[in-house]
């Protein structure tokens, strides 16, 4: 009977530290704070038009209000993000304030392409082959949106779909698109 309890003991005792020990390797598995807050220089973008091969650069937007929007045509929530993101687009196309770059996020080029065409959609889509731009702007998954002002500042971060004709959104781009 002694050795019995003796046993129950040092089980419990193993469970707990076993616990212990799991609790501090998942919270040692998480991904460390975000390094792409708002206020800092945007990242470097590494991605290119699919269509063509040509690279781009942030730099090419210089001057320019910068739409980044991290998408994929397998996510339910982009879907019905799109619109909004196409209307934006069509909108502000011709004030030489405002650009747009959206990129597949673990997506097939064709897929979007495909999507893309059959929905009537011009907005401009790139690949981000390696992953490394997701990496740079610490994407945490799909849709995600960063608006970057004209002298290349990060201003805005926005994880999740958002109705981007909403009065909110277009007045916070308006207010960009003046300074």
């Amino acid at each position: 009977m002694l050795c019995d309890k003796k046993a129950r003991g040092r089980l419990r005792c193993a469970r707990f530290f076993w616990g212990v020990a799991m609790a501090l390797f998942l919270i040692s598995c998480q991904r460390p704070p975000s390094e792409v807050a708002e206020g800092i220089q945007a990242p470097r973008l590494d991605i290119q038009d699919p269509m063509t091969g040509r690279e781009v650069n942030v730099k090419d937007y210089d001057g320019r209000v910068l739409f980044v929007n991290f998408w994929a045509t397998w996510c339910a929530p982009c879907r019905e993000e799109v619109p909004s993101i196409e209307a934006l687009q069509r909108e502000l196309f011709s004030d030489g304030r405002f650009a747009m770059v959206t990129i597949l996020y673990k997506d097939n080029p064709k897929s979007a392409h495909d999507y893309m065409k059959g929905n009537g959609y011009s907005f401009p889509v790139f690949t981000d082959e390696n992953g490394i731009t997701a990496e740079r702007f610490r994407v945490t998954g799909v849709p995600e949106t960063y608006l970057i002002d004209k002298k290349g500042v990060l201003r805005k971060r926005v994880i999740g779909s958002l109705d981007w004709n909403s009065t909110e959104a277009r007045t916070y781009i308006n207010t960009l698109l003046l300074e």
